[in-house]
């Protein structure tokens, strides 16, 4: 009996320390799901008029309605999208009676020309969005040839002569701007706890198992031992 019991403890604390890892993911994957839910309630409500002064935190994802004039100059974004390929996103300004702000206009193919933009007024339905597109690998923006890797705000908005404020548009009004709208969602929002929690679950009972055949194996007499 003593041999086996430190195995045994040993054994059972394992796999109680995996099994509570996952239930804590499954409760993480609850979490997440309702901030995710929270995230898209907000992006699909009703647009209000731009804030005078947006917050990065309290105001990611609101919904505003945006009527200015659209600059001539139109920055390239370098992005790839499923089924399409290749592509850029397009940012250009949109200047109104007393701002003037960032819009991503949407997506067109990589070898498609750039489309002409209206020089009247047009209205602007979108998402604030402060992106997050650079990461250690990102190259550096080529500013003169008009390749961009990563939406800068702050770069951005110093070329284009705007606040550093980012109008990510799902819809215009009637004026077709020439571009497939990307309007911001959650897919890029990562939720991996439901795999964090099978994995988990799994470890703990291959562990059981492992265990219960050490233990059989310990136990076990040997053949031709009858005492």
């Amino acid at each position: 009996m003593r041999r086996i019991l430190i195995p045994l403890i040993f054994g059972l604390a394992g796999a109680v320390v995996l099994i509570w890892l996952g239930v804590w993911q499954v409760q993480r994957l609850a979490w997440k799901e309702g901030v995710l839910a929270e995230i898209e309630a907000r992006i699909a409500a009703e647009p209000v008029a731009l804030p005078a002064r947006p917050d990065p935190v309290a105001d990611r994802y609101l919904p505003v309605r945006v009527t200015g004039t659209p600059g001539s100059e139109v920055l390239r974004v370098l992005v790839s999208r499923k089924q399409a390929g290749a592509g850029y996103r397009l940012v250009t300004a949109l200047r109104t009676a007393d701002r003037a702000v960032l819009v991503d206009l949407g997506f067109i193919k990589v070898d498609a020309p750039l489309p002409e933009i209206p020089p009247g007024p047009v209205t602007v339905i979108g998402n604030l969005h402060w992106p997050d597109d650079r990461n250690s690998s990102t190259p550096d923006n080529d500013v003169i040839g008009n390749i961009w890797f990563a939406r800068d705000l702050d770069q951005m908005a110093d070329r284009l002569g705007t606040e550093p404020l980012l109008v990510v548009a799902r819809d215009w009004s009637e004026t077709d701007l020439g571009a497939t709208p990307l309007p911001v969602d959650t897919s890029a929002i990562p939720n991996d706890h439901l795999n964090y929690a099978i994995t988990w679950f799994s470890l703990a009972a291959i562990w059981l198992a492992m265990t219960g055949y050490f233990l059989w194996r310990t136990t076990r007499k040997p053949k031709g031992d009858v005492t």
